[in-house]
């Protein structure tokens, strides 16, 4: 992540800026640019993305999201993948998908990048937890491990290829083990 330096400005104002590319996020008053997505970032979110709505979409259960700004509790980010269960999905006064999401998103997704720091990714995902996100994943693809966070809970680790990945409740039919996840680096 790259922080940009700016005369301070509110929540507000950063949202009518224009959006950048990567996307910028406003957390605790900075905006900071996200890391272009590189091979496997992109590589697991796009795969990510397909199989949470092939098994969850059709039964109109939630639906993924890719790179979706989503600004609640004073924040404005861009999870790598935001899940959000059908009926908490922002809609239009035409009944579309909004523009606008202004909730956190039911399960927060991200996928590490070489240069990004873990530790403020990890703050955007508990920030996620203090706002009805049920689950978040931090998926670092160098160390092939998935850290799982709930809701007031220890965070766990899964690394064994054998290990089934834990999902929300409302994802239950969805069977991922952290090998079948990594294993989309090699096809």
């Amino acid at each position: 992540m790259v922080q940009i330096p700016s005369p301070t400005l509110t929540l507000e104002e950063f949202l009518k800026l224009p959006e950048t590319k990567p996307a910028s996020e406003y957390i605790d008053g900075q905006i900071i640019q996200k890391p272009m997505p590189q091979g496997k970032h992109s590589t697991i979110q796009t795969e990510q993305v397909t199989v949470i709505n092939a098994v969850l979409k059709p039964r109109r259960i939630a639906r993924a999201f890719t790179e979706l700004r989503c600004t609640f509790g004073g924040r404005s980010i861009v999870p790598d993948v935001s899940v959000f269960v059908w009926e908490r999905i922002p809609r239009d006064e035409n009944g579309e998908i909004a523009n606008v999401f202004q909730l956190a998103p039911d399960w927060s997704i991200e996928i590490l990048s070489p240069e990004q720091s873990q530790t403020k990714v990890t703050k955007n995902i508990l920030h996620c937890l203090k706002y009805e996100t049920q689950m978040g994943w931090l998926i670092d693809p160098d160390e092939k491990t998935v850290f799982v966070y709930l809701p007031r809970e220890q965070p766990e680790v899964f690394d064994e290829p054998e290990q089934q990945l834990p999902v929300p409740s409302f994802a239950s039919e969805l069977q991922l083990t952290v090998g079948e996840l990594f294993s989309w680096l090699l096809e």
